[in-house]
């Protein structure tokens, strides 16, 4: 066999599955190399039948890679991108590309390529989901690069990614440097917000019908032959069947109940903040993390009044249903909220990403991959300019369908002192979005009181300044600029 063609760093879960799948669906000779060369033996070990070439520095890397080189770091986000960067960059040369498939947020990997770029290196920045399953069968790929970068690296991440339902290869340029890490990061924080909507989906359902977690499992199986098929829909089905063996209880009630988190999705909604696009149910799931991990908080307010948080619902099938209508418009608001950040983080960072590529990506390999995607690449693709996902005609009739369910099993939750801020922040988003008028001009009159922040008016053109203190006459508005 011939030189290897790629090196992956870093063989932890994600990067020995993906040195196999290039292996495998790529075609390719791999080069394989871990801090620790023990992995990197232990890889070679276990699959001879990849036929990878091990090295222990990179330098031995370097050496072994056919020119132009292209290596792939699947190491942690942070220094330790860095430090491989910076090892790679001694031992590489112009023309040689360098790969960052980790967790990395897209400011990073803008002043990463800014730096390589100039020692004459292309730098990429994949975003890359589908756990550990998805890189070794095929991952859903979101690509940040130079167009020549691009052009080198499709033919082969084509061969190794996930396959939509027509056949499609989940991975698509997103536009230079960071945009492939910043798709990545928002389809975290929607994967936060899908997995928060359907904790509260269950728990609404385990408090008012009684059901056990199998029973319940039973429902989301059969929820994930309808609108909400998705790959998170299915995977609860299996978690919710699964018993303990040592108790003989559900596992899910031996799992201590406080949820981690690596970041990407704190990472979304920061941006969202700053880009001004309200991420509220995103938000929301990561605050529910974070409120979770909280311990003596909790404990310190079990004595607190309110309703004990179990109910019952004399209508068990129709609570169910509810519930499940209350999930569906929930996710479409999730969804639509991360559409909204990318678009405007395309704007901010001068990238050229197409919303109906985004959702046709997601369709395979990825976390997030639901039946629905097939409708947000219908809606993109149909009015590339469509204002927010929301107002699209399937979803506008989905929302029809679903709004009142909605609201009363938001209701139902509040008065049984049941939480559940992702769902009830979605509605809240949604009726805020429908309203003719929100009470924030009184904010906005506030503001200018204490803090001469001025004001628009709806019959005027121009700012104004009212002096609040001052006789009548002195009180009425003044426009300042026009």
């Amino acid at each position: 066999m011939g030189n290897p063609e790629i090196g992956v760093v870093g063989l932890g879960v994600m990067g020995g599955q993906l040195a196999r799948n290039l292996a495998s669906r790529g075609g390719v000779r791999v080069a394989v190399m871990d801090r620790q060369y023990s992995q990197t033996q232990d890889l070679v070990n276990r699959h001879p039948e990849a036929s990878f070439v091990s090295a222990e520095t990179f330098q031995d890397l370097a050496d072994a890679l056919v020119p132009p080189r292209i290596a792939l770091l699947m190491v942690p986000a942070g220094e330790a991108t860095d430090d491989a960067i910076d090892a790679l960059a001694e031992v590489f040369e112009p023309g040689d590309t360098v790969i960052d498939g980790g967790n990395a947020h897209f400011e990073d990997t803008i002043r990463r390529e800014v730096t390589l770029r100039k020692m004459g290196i292309e730098f990429v920045g994949a975003g890359v989901s589908g756990g550990e399953e998805g890189a070794l069968n095929g991952p859903s790929m979101m690509i940040g690069s130079s167009a020549k970068a691009w052009s080198t690296l499709e033919p082969l991440l084509s061969h190794i990614a996930a396959k939509a339902s027509d056949g499609a290869p989940c991975v698509a340029h997103m536009g230079t440097d960071g945009a492939g890490h910043f798709v990545k990061m928002v389809h975290n924080g929607i994967e936060y917000a899908d997995m928060q909507l359907i904790a509260e989906a269950y728990e609404l359902l385990r408090r008012g019908t009684g059901k056990t977690p199998a029973q319940i499992a039973d429902v989301f199986s059969l929820w994930n032959e309808g609108e909400l098929e998705s790959y998170l829909i299915e995977v609860t089905a299996e978690v919710l069947r699964h018993v303990d063996a040592s108790t003989s209880l559900p596992l899910v009630d031996v799992i201590l109940d406080q949820a981690a988190a690596k970041g990407t999705g704190a990472w979304a909604v920061k941006s969202a903040l700053d880009l001004g696009v309200p991420v509220s149910g995103i938000a929301e799931a990561v605050f529910a993390r974070s409120l979770s991990s909280n311990p003596q908080h909790r404990a310190a307010a079990q004595h607190l009044a309110g309703p004990p948080q179990e109910f019952e619902v004399e209508d068990v099938d129709g609570f169910i249903e509810g519930v499940r209508k209350a999930l569906f418009a929930s996710k479409m608001v999730s969804y639509s909220q991360g559409f909204d950040a990318i678009a405007a983080g395309a704007i901010e960072h001068k990238w050229s990403i197409d919303l109906a590529t985004v959702a046709k990506i997601w369709r395979g390999g990825c976390i997030i991959r639901a039946r629905f995607l097939d409708r947000i690449v219908e809606a993109y693709s149909g009015q590339p300019d469509l204002v927010t996902l929301m107002s699209a005609p399937y979803f506008a009739d989905a929302f029809g369908r679903t709004e009142q369910a909605w609201r009363n099993v938001v209701g139902v939750a509040a008065r049984a002192g049941v939480p559940i801020p992702a769902f009830s922040a979605s509605l809240a988003y949604y009726d805020g979005l429908r309203a003719d008028r929100l009470p924030v001009a009184l904010i906005q009159a506030q503001r200018d009181f204490f803090g001469s922040h001025t004001y628009r008016r709806v019959d005027k053109a121009g700012s104004f300044h009212t002096n609040w203190s001052g006789n009548k006459e002195e009180s009425e508005s003044r426009v300042l600029s026009s």
